[in-house]
């Protein structure tokens, strides 16, 4: 039987320091527009406290969740036990786009190491409302062999004035439109 909690136990904060990926979930508000599901992986998450998690968010080709969140604040983290025994853990709460021109931005930042010169767009703070956990006996075991280098390569080898015009065509909105990054839309 799953438990419930409103703040992130020991046992939680143990179990998802050990996950090299986790899913996020958003959607919309209303009943139109396209639910969101993505994988994160890359360390780029860190439990700030028994309620709060950061984690880098890379440039991407889409901008679903800061679209989301500007909207409604809803976000869902999902952490599988790939390896060893079966559990799923998800954290339910609000989420917060943190831009690199936001003053707490280089205080989460800092918690994580280097990483490729231009690869980080934002930093989403989640503020955990609920944490709960379920058996996770059909997730199937898988061995992690490493983490893949081409996100920040590709940053790197396109230097900064390509990835901010990339990140202006591709970031500055959502697929259904909704607003994205906040200086992307900046004329």
């Amino acid at each position: 039987m799953g438990k419930v909690h409103d703040v992130l136990t020991e046992g939680y904060r143990e179990f998802i320091a050990c996950q090299h990926v986790f899913f996020v979930a958003t959607a919309p508000s209303g009943t139109d527009g396209h639910v969101n599901l993505s994988p994160k992986g890359l360390d780029s998450l860190r439990v700030v406290d028994e309620r709060t998690v950061v984690y880098l968010d890379y440039v991407g080709s889409g901008v679903e969740t800061i679209a989301h969140l500007r909207d409604n604040g809803r976000i869902t983290l999902m952490f599988c036990a790939f390896e060893g025994p079966p559990k799923i853990v998800r954290l339910h709460g609000r989420g917060e786009v943190l831009e690199p021109q936001d003053a707490r931005f280089p205080g989460h930042r800092a918690r994580f190491g280097e990483t490729k010169p231009g690869a980080v767009r934002s930093i989403i703070a989640v503020h955990v409302e609920r944490a709960s956990d379920s058996c996770g006996f059909g997730v199937p075991l898988y061995r992690f062999e490493g983490d893949r280098a081409q996100l920040g390569d590709w940053a790197e080898k396109k230097g900064p004035e390509q990835l901010v015009g990339y990140q202006r065509k591709h970031n500055a909105s959502s697929i259904d439109g909704l607003p994205g990054l906040d200086w992307a839309r900046e004329d």
